[in-house]
């Protein structure tokens, strides 16, 4: 990538003087953010974080004065024109010309790839992973926690896979347990096969609303209930046909809205699948001693330092039915044999916190040593949002509320052309908008949702991504003379095209920091400063009516930063729209 040749040809320089292999100095090199109020150079070093492995001797000399040192004992050459110091750094930078000549080469060079062939990532190994997002339960509301989870499990993916990993997409459904057994009852009684086809998630859940209120005043279906379940888990026929049935309908439904949402799974998978093979969990449990029997019936796993008792984890009710972490523990083991993978992610939110650390915990305890690779992706919760009829009950609803939002507003907008496709474009709008307020901040903090912020077209939102990309892709349709292969590098010089392509080197930075951490915010953060700076270079350097040479330099530069710009939304899950 861009930045490559340069950090390399600064940590050779380095290196020699230092007297540390290159390969240490590569990562301590790094490229500095754009100021809106100063020019500023393209790389720095941060002195300590290679002087500290370096100087042995005691009396360290204080940090500023090894800094001026060093910078000394550094040279300008064809590649670097200027070095100076800031507090605790050397600061380089690059030949103007060779910087706009090798950041646009590599970007059309490596496409799709721009950022992930950089060498910060040459050393990472090629992993096999498992991720489990999204999630529903059948019946019950597929509200905006599994909304975030589904958006936020398709980044990782999304960015796993980008990074060369092998990648499986696993939904595990919540199609097994009590739920079932007062849904078959209540389907007896308020069912209708119709509405079903018609409408399955409405349905069931209408049904499942029903029935819980009847419960509640009638011991007498509490008992169906609790037969329905009982015969499903001793597979009555008649009974496991109507279970499969609520399943069927209800998968071709989530596929469906998953569409909407340009989401895919490789497997869909449930609680269903594990409802026996945790009896065998239960059977390898007290084999190795690890199974203790409560005054209630019910059977725990110890996971106190004192073994007393005072944290333990219930894996079988005292009807010997499994429970959930007990089917949990039953899926972990069957994937890990199934996909012998490197890695397992699930994302859920931070309720589940304490299930995943005992989840792991009772894995390690079984002896199994890849519990240490498992991993929980957690999120913070939504609050506030609701559509024109009232509260969210499906995520169906959101996405209709986004589109006709969307179109709304695109219609009383006086820029919008007259579009072939309003309806998909609205759509594929107000996603980026939902994706975008979603990755803004942390995954873990909670946050209050309102439309009128999200779907806003100034200001840091998913509308104001896609207007750029359209706005640039307009740019480059206006003036289609062919790709300007060869470009003049000197009428790339002004501030706000330097500042532009300082951006895009930083790009791999900004991958291998959320590739780190997982967080989907640093993408967000650059990109949205990648689409302000496009936007400042477009009014300060217009391409039409500009002498041909300048134009077609400044056309390539306004390629490369949509180029960019797209790479980036779709790693974050969000389709780029070429017209709106």
């Amino acid at each position: 990538m861009a930045a490559c040749p340069f950090r390399r040809s600064i940590a050779s320089q380095l290196s020699r003087v230092l007297n540390l292999p290159p390969e240490n100095l590569i990562k301590s090199i790094s490229a500095v953010p754009v100021s809106k109020k100063r020019p500023v150079a393209d790389f720095q070093l941060f002195v300590g974080s290679v002087i500290e492995n370096k100087s042995s001797d005691r009396s360290k000399p204080d940090l500023q004065l090894q800094t001026q040192r060093l910078a000394e004992k550094l040279k300008c050459d064809t590649v670097v024109t200027e070095i100076s110091t800031g507090p605790g750094t050397v600061n380089f930078t690059i030949n103007r010309e060779l910087l706009a000549k090798t950041v646009l080469q590599q970007v059309f060079k490596d496409g799709s790839e721009y950022g992930i062939k950089s060498e910060l990532f040459s050393t990472l190994p090629r992993r096999k992973i498992v991720i489990e997002f999204s999630s529903p339960n059948i019946a019950k509301k597929f509200h905006v926690g599994h909304l975030r989870s589904t958006i936020i499990g398709n980044f990782v993916a999304n960015l796993k896979e980008a990074l060369g990993h092998h990648v499986t997409r696993i939904n595990y459904l919540g199609d097994w347990g009590m739920q079932f057994g007062l849904l078959g009852a209540g389907f007896q009684q308020f069912g209708n096969e119709e509405e079903l086809k018609f409408n399955p998630l409405q349905h069931l859940f209408e049904v499942y609303v029903q029935v819980n209120k009847a419960a509640a005043e009638d011991e007498n279906i509490k008992k169906l209930a609790q037969d329905f379940f009982r015969k499903l888990e001793a597979h009555d026929e008649q009974t496991l046909l109507m279970w499969q049935h609520f399943r069927d309908f209800s998968i071709e439904e989530y596929v469906r809205i998953y569409k909407r949402l340009g989401v895919h799974f490789d497997e869909y998978s449930g609680e269903s699948f594990y409802q026996e093979k945790s009896q065998e969990v239960l059977k390898m449990l007290d084999t190795k001693g690890l199974l203790q029997k409560t005054i209630k019936g019910t059977r725990v796993v110890d996971l106190s330092e004192e073994r007393d008792l005072s944290l333990c984890s219930t894996v079988m009710r005292s009807d010997g039915t499994s429970l959930y972490i007990t089917r949990d523990l039953a899926a972990a083991i069957d994937r890990m044999m199934k996909y012998n993978c490197d890695t397992m992610i699930y994302v859920t939110d931070k309720s589940q916190n304490t299930h995943f650390e005992q989840l792991f915990q009772i894995l390690k305890l079984m002896g199994y040593q890849w519990a240490e690779r498992c991993q929980h992706v957690s999120f913070g919760l939504v609050q506030g949002m609701k559509t024109r009829k009232g509260e969210v009950v499906f995520l169906e609803d959101v996405l209709n509320e986004a589109r006709s939002r969307m179109l709304q507003n695109m219609a009383s907008a006086k820029t919008t052309k007259e579009l072939e496709t309003p309806l998909e474009t609205a759509e594929k709008i107000g996603l980026a908008a939902l994706i975008i307020q979603d990755f803004k901040g942390l995954l873990s903090s909670d946050y209050q949702f309102s439309w009128d912020r999200v779907l806003q077209s100034r200001g840091d939102t998913g509308v104001f991504l896609q207007y750029t990309h359209a706005r640039l892709h307009s740019l480059e349709q206006m003036c289609r003379n062919g790709q300007p292969t060869d470009i003049n590098t000197a009428c790339l010089q002004d501030p706000q095209a330097i500042s532009v392509l300082q951006h895009l080197l930083r790009y791999d930075e900004v991958l291998y920091k959320s590739s780190e951490d997982l967080q989907p915010k640093h993408i967000v953060s650059y990109l949205l400063t990648l689409s302000h700076l496009a936007a400042v270079a477009h009014k300060t350097l217009p391409v039409k009516g500009s002498a041909p040479e300048l134009a077609q330099a400044r056309l390539r530069l306004f390629q490369a930063a949509r180029s960019v710009l797209a790479n980036g939304m779709k790693l974050l899950g969000i389709t780029p729209v070429t017209q709106m």
